[in-house]
């Protein structure tokens, strides 16, 4: 355990993990974006249909494990847990751009004849205040499940689930006692608010089901606390378990099954998803694990990781852009030639868009934070 004095514990290869989350949903977004339109795609095939859910996922379990490593530690430290500074941290990182990409998806984008998308302005013509109260409560999987939104922020309601996480586990780690009454409460608000919006939302009961089970899919708080898990068996020193799972020929019989089960398309639902476990094994191998057989640690995957929540929130409106300008400005271009000018334009243009965003907007607030909240 860490104790007040002691040096923060470093965690490599982390950043690799959220790159390679990030190119999932990236890549997921361009298939839908292509077959939204009408291009040639590869959405219907499985791998890729599910390729957002899973990099969704693999984010999901790597925030629970870091935030919960993190929150351990402040607690080993100091004996307690600061809630206030927590939310405040939580605060200067997630909303100024969750913020910008709704402002501008809702006021900006749907003037602009290069992001139209197929169906985006026409959900911007009803339940307009509804919609955005829950977006500026930020609930956007509570709006998404709802009342739907613009596809240029639909990729937000990630970001509700990770913010609901946050309002439940400082307070599980700081109350490890009462943690009983703790989920109760939060799953009683949860349930409560989800019921009001059903309740009042003008559809058919088949429709309210759907959005219901939509949210039940997308609620995968579960996973996030399977990293938190990860993390309290790190933090406490669980080594008979953890030298098990660290051995060189257990990861290669992991690894393998993994990308088997990838490759092959086979899809898991349920309340805790079986992929949720080999992204667990995953994260604490290359993150905690010595003997590692994979290591994320170059500068490329490095950089990527570090802006990678711009990467994942800017990424939608570009391939728009991009789809757009393709058609109107070079129509000529076509068969393997345009999607692979596609995947490459998209590439080079959310990482410059992301890198602007990170230097001049977003690394002033995070050293703000950082001088007043801690890290």
């Amino acid at each position: 355990m860490v104790h007040s004095g002691e040096k923060k514990r470093y965690f490599p290869n982390l950043n690799g993990i959220r790159c390679i989350a990030a190119l999932l949903v990236v890549f997921h977004h361009l298939e839908q974006a292509k077959h939204a339109f009408g291009i040639d795609n590869l959405y219907d095939v499985t791998i890729i249909k599910h390729a957002g859910r899973l990099g969704v996922g693999l984010f999901f379990v790597l925030s629970g494990f870091l935030i919960t490593y993190l929150l351990l530690e402040e607690k080993g430290r100091f004996g307690d847990v600061d809630a206030k500074k927590f939310y405040l941290r939580r605060v200067f990182r997630i909303w100024p751009i969750y913020f910008l990409i709704i402002g501008l998806s809702f006021f900006v984008f749907p003037n602009i004849d290069l992001l139209y998308f197929p169906g985006a302005n026409e959900k911007l013509t009803h339940d307009v205040a509804p919609r955005l109260a829950l977006l500026l409560l930020v609930l956007p999987n509570y709006a998404f499940v709802l009342y739907d939104l613009p596809y240029w922020c639909a990729q937000t309601w990630s970001i509700g689930v990770e913010e609901q996480f946050y309002y439940l586990w400082p307070w599980i780690i700081k109350y490890p006692k009462k943690s009983g009454r703790i989920v109760f409460l939060f799953l009683l608000v949860t349930v409560a608010v989800l019921f009001c919006g059903t309740y009042l939302l003008d559809k058919t009961d088949e429709e309210k089901i759907s959005a219901i089970t939509t949210f039940l899919g997308q609620f995968r708080i579960q996973t996030m606390a399977l990293g938190g898990l990860c993390a309290y068996m790190v933090y406490t020193q669980k080594t008979k378990f953890l030298d098990i799972i660290f051995r060189k020929d257990v990861q290669v019989a992991v690894y393998t099954l993994l990308a088997i089960l990838f490759f092959s398309g086979i899809h898991f639902t349920g309340f805790l998803e079986l992929y949720a476990l080999f992204f667990s094994f995953f994260v604490l191998n290359v993150s905690c694990n010595p003997n590692t057989i994979i290591s994320l640690e170059n500068k490329v995957m490095s950089y990527l990781g570090k802006i990678s929540y711009g990467l994942y929130i800017y990424h939608v409106f570009v391939i728009v852009f991009i789809i757009n300008a393709l058609r109107i400005y070079a129509p000529q271009i076509t068969g393997t030639g345009y999607h692979i000018l596609l995947y490459i334009l998209t590439f080079v243009l959310s990482v410059a868009v992301t890198a602007l965003s990170f230097n001049y907007f977003e690394k002033p607030l995070l050293a703000f934070k950082d001088r007043h909240f801690g890290r």
